[in-house]
């Protein structure tokens, strides 16, 4: 793999004599690590398992690590993880307030979902939202377009759920519209593709490599939910010098990081409307004057966005306070006898 995206962010974190490579797949511990001349099987140091105390702070797909290699230089000890550029995180199925990384160093995020009975805007908006917090640059890639029958409508339910963000409708099995999507691949930069299972993620991965590198499987017919056809995830390289990782389908995204700020790139179009509130704090719910409940009383937005704005915005505000009080203590404060209004 060629460092063509080894920038100086990464170069400057260097000392003298070590050598780093790229993780391109992460297995129960085991990780393959990419350089300028090889691939090899690797895994962390004691030291680095010693001192690392969360599982984000493990090497994720993606990462450039420091490697010393070992055994005749067939494999590679991982000494330690480059700081990140950017981060895809959620947080980690169950209770815990953990996080979970599904990439690193990824620099746009294809967000994949098919023209189907499985698209959902409001999935769609939860996605949006945790590109933005993740620093990179969210693209939106509307898979199955031949099984639409809706096509134009659909389109704009995804355009308003995503304001300013590009829109593909593709047919990966026949080519249709990846022509178009390639503009959004650049030499050196990394793509991931996040989405549901079933939604195509393998299949256009497939169309975009030129080669089948990813299983495929049908969707069940009777719901249109997928199978969890990619179990791992893993970085390849295309024909025109970019990266791509393809990942695993997620049956929920609950959101990492309390960026509240990247809200207001998610529902950029809530953010212009509350301009022309009557009150600068204005709830947009029974306020006199709420620009926002005139644009819904009108058909200009559904309600069922600015629940949704709001439900994503009472979770930013739950991940803060239990990164603040922890867990029991932040429970207590939203759901006890004095509980805060969030």
């Amino acid at each position: 793999m060629k460092r063509k995206d080894f920038t100086t962010y990464f170069k400057e974190q260097l000392q003298d004599g070590e050598k780093a490579g790229r993780v391109t797949t992460s297995t129960h511990g085991i990780y393959t690590v990419a350089d300028d001349e090889t691939e090899r099987f690797g895994e962390v140091s004691g030291r680095f398992h010693y001192h690392t105390v969360e599982d984000s702070g493990f090497p994720a797909v993606g990462d450039w690590v420091v490697i010393e290699p070992y055994d005749e230089g067939r494999r590679v000890k991982i000494q330690r993880v480059l700081n990140r550029n950017t981060v895809f995180s959620r947080s980690a199925p169950g209770q815990s307030n953990k996080e979970q990384v599904i990439a690193a160093n990824v620099d746009v995020v294809f967000v994949v979902t098919a023209l189907t009975q499985e698209m959902n805007p409001r999935r769609l908006e939860r996605y949006i939202e945790q590109v933005y917090e993740s620093g990179a640059r969210p693209v939106i890639v509307c898979t199955k377009k031949d099984l639409s029958t809706s096509l134009h409508k659909q389109l704009f339910q995804i355009e308003q759920a995503a304001p300013g963000v590009p829109v593909y409708p593709v047919n990966s099995l026949h080519g249709e519209g990846l022509e178009l999507l390639k503009h959004e691949l650049t030499p050196g930069q990394t793509v991931s593709l996040v989405g549901s299972s079933g939604v195509g993620k393998s299949t256009l991965m497939n169309a975009l490599l030129e080669k089948e590198v990813q299983e495929t499987q049908a969707v069940r017919e009777e719901d249109d939910r997928g199978r969890h056809t990619t179990t791992h995830r893993e970085l390849f390289s295309l024909p025109d010098g970019s990266y791509m990782m393809d990942t695993p389908g997620m049956r929920e995204l609950q959101l990492w990081g309390n960026g509240e700020g990247n809200l207001d790139y998610t529902f950029s179009d809530i953010g212009a409307l509350s301009a022309g509130c009557r009150f600068r704090d204005c709830r947009h719910e029974e306020e006199p004057g709420c620009a926002v409940q005139a644009a819904i009383q009108s058909g200009e937005m559904e309600v069922s966005r600015l629940k949704s704005y709001n439900k994503l915005k009472r979770e930013r505000r739950r991940l803060e306070l239990k990164d603040k009080y922890g867990t029991h203590r932040t429970n207590r404060m939203l759901h006890g006898p004095n509980a805060v209004k969030e």
